[in-house]
């Protein structure tokens, strides 16, 4: 029995069923339909000049609050305590209890995994490390100016990582107010 032709898949049927490939013709003519849909879409869909105007965008072009003194590094920033002389940085901070209790406070922080709650190298984590981390109340520590200890906190030695974009100057200094205060 013949039945009319069937479109699927790309394909037609002829009348003894067998499949046949599409006229070249037909698609061509859907391939340009298909163009010119999607040109039509990106002609008329989207402006992008006018992007400019829209709200998102000019929450941009708003000029910036005044930044507060020493928070944004104009000259020189991280590069002037690098390539100062340890010795040179004095403490700015006082000895008193409540910057040493703040010490304490930033030490247990940032210090206390590695270096222990008794300052002795045999922190929780500190003890998976050879050489165990140094220890704090030593003479090999205490005998250094606050500038080199503050140095070496900030910018690291020996196995002793980087951490002065983690800890802030005058939180480093804290800590060597109470590494001072250990002794």
């Amino acid at each position: 029995m013949k039945t009319a032709p069937e479109i699927g898949h790309g394909k037609r049927k002829d009348v003894e069923g067998r499949r046949r490939a599409l006229p070249i013709a037909y698609r061509r003519r859907a391939a340009l339909v298909a163009l010119l849909a999607f040109a039509a879409f990106g002609l008329c869909g989207c402006y992008y000049a006018e992007m400019r105007d829209d709200e998102a965008v000019q929450a941009y072009n708003q000029e910036f609050p005044p930044m507060p003194k020493k928070t944004v590094p104009v000259d020189g920033g991280i590069w002037i305590e690098r390539e100062a002389n340890p010795m040179d940085l004095k403490n700015p901070l006082s000895g008193n209890p409540s910057i040493i209790a703040w010490g304490w406070e930033r030490y247990r922080f940032y210090c206390i995994q590695c270096h222990g709650p008794k300052l002795d190298g045999n922190g929780t984590v500190g003890q998976s490390f050879a050489p165990l981390p140094a220890n704090l109340t030593s003479s090999q520590v205490q005998d250094q100016s606050d500038g080199e200890i503050f140095y070496k906190i900030r910018f690291g030695f020996n196995r002793h990582p980087v951490l002065y974009s983690t800890v802030t100057d005058n939180e480093t200094w804290a800590i060597v107010n109470y590494l001072r205060s250990s002794r």
